[in-house]
């Protein structure tokens, strides 16, 4: 069993910045790629942004790009999303996530985190 524990979220205006951060235990084959989904209300989970092991390949959504940035520490244990000029769409639960390949859909996912809430005001 893999655990995600999740940190940061909470309530920011638009424009503002958060950072979230998800650490995992144990590490195993199933933390190769790490990342971030949302479910806002009333509509489906999606990507947000994710990474795999060495860092060298990175997704993300459309919506965040430019915005966003995830990053892993060099221990691979912990991954970050820095989320810049937010806006209220970015509004959601967010839920750390990791799998045995690259995250590109909720579908690969092997373990979920609790999620935490990012809440933008306008």
């Amino acid at each position: 069993q893999v655990q995600l524990v999740e940190s940061g979220g909470g309530l920011v205006q638009a424009g503002g910045s958060l950072s979230l951060s998800c650490t995992a235990s144990p590490l195993t084959a199933h933390t190769y790629s790490m990342g971030w989904f949302r479910r806002a209300t009333g509509k489906e989970r999606e990507i947000v942004a994710t990474i795999d092991w060495n860092g060298d390949n990175t997704v993300y959504a459309d919506s965040v790009k430019g915005r966003f940035t995830i990053s892993r520490d060099t221990a691979k244990k912990t991954i970050y999303l820095q989320m810049n000029s937010l806006k209220p769409e970015d509004t959601a639960l967010y839920y750390c996530a990791a799998g045995a390949r690259m995250l590109k859909s909720p579908e690969g996912v092997g373990y979920w985190g609790q999620g935490t809430q990012v809440t933008v005001s306008s």
